[in-house]
């Protein structure tokens, strides 16, 4: 395929996807500005105004850069893996493996539609936090630079986990026991000072701390991590993910009957 056709195969990738998260806008974009509203009335607005300011800001100011992040990566995570889920279930996706349209096109393809939902599912967030909240930006590059490449890696990651899944089930068990858990330990509802110094400790090691502190700082310019460390530690796993997705499509591992 020359480089004209190449573009056209990507398009039309990321044409069904994104037409496929807007028709079922009521089961994909309308769900999570519900729960971010919840999370703003009760974290925000109930709980929130008892615990005081949080490293310099109201403490609703300082939660809301980690709640538009969580939504950023559970629905960038929630798309791709569903989406590839489903033509790998029925045997679509093996017609498009034996088209000459080249493995990084549909890798891309599917990120990218994965990046489009989360982005879009942020964006609806932000507006709907700036009804509870003031927000402002410390630092477009940074906040930027930090949505797009967490959209990436987390739809990178939904890709993986449809490769290996082999029931609707299994595409289901890590956002539950992995995703889950990691982001409500990464710092979206507290600053890690709070914790012991053990804990403190611990918690660097979650990665999604480190986006949401990187998100944080874009927005507020505070972070509990070195946000030149989260920079390069989020690039680094986003080349590595995509390395992993590359082999696995070449391979054909668990694609191919």
């Amino acid at each position: 395929m020359n480089a004209q056709e190449q573009w056209i195969a990507f398009l039309t990738i990321l044409r069904k996807e994104i037409k496929r998260f807007t028709r079922i806008w009521i089961q994909t974009l309308l769900p999570p500005a519900i729960t971010m509203i919840l999370y703003f009335v009760i974290f925000g607005k109930l709980i929130g105004s008892r615990i005081g300011d949080m490293a310099g800001f109201s403490y609703i100011e300082f939660v809301a850069p980690g709640l538009i992040m969580m939504a950023v990566i559970t629905n960038a995570y929630a798309n791709v893996s569903s989406s590839f889920f489903s033509a790998k279930f029925q045997r679509s996706i093996e017609e498009l493996l034996v088209s000459p349209t080249p493995n990084y096109i549909i890798l891309l393809g599917y990120v990218m539609g994965g990046v489009a939902r989360g982005v879009a599912v942020g964006f609806i967030v932000t507006i709907m936090s700036l009804f509870f909240t003031k927000l402002s930006i410390h630092h477009w590059g940074a906040t930027l630079f930090i949505v797009f490449m967490t959209s990436v890696l987390f739809s990178l990651a939904g890709f993986i986990n449809a490769i290996y899944a082999n029931t609707f089930d299994d595409v289901s068990i890590i956002p539950t026991f992995v995703l889950t858990p990691l982001t409500y330990f990464g710092g979206v509802f507290y600053s890690i000072s709070l914790l012991p110094e053990f804990w403190q400790q611990v918690s660097v090691f979650n990665p999604i701390l480190h986006m949401v502190n990187g998100f944080r700082y874009g927005m507020l310019g505070v972070s509990d991590v070195h946000i030149g460390a989260a920079l390069i530690g989020l690039t680094a796993c986003v080349v590595i993910l995509f390395a992993v997705a590359m082999n696995l499509l070449k391979t054909g591992k668990r694609l191919r009957a």
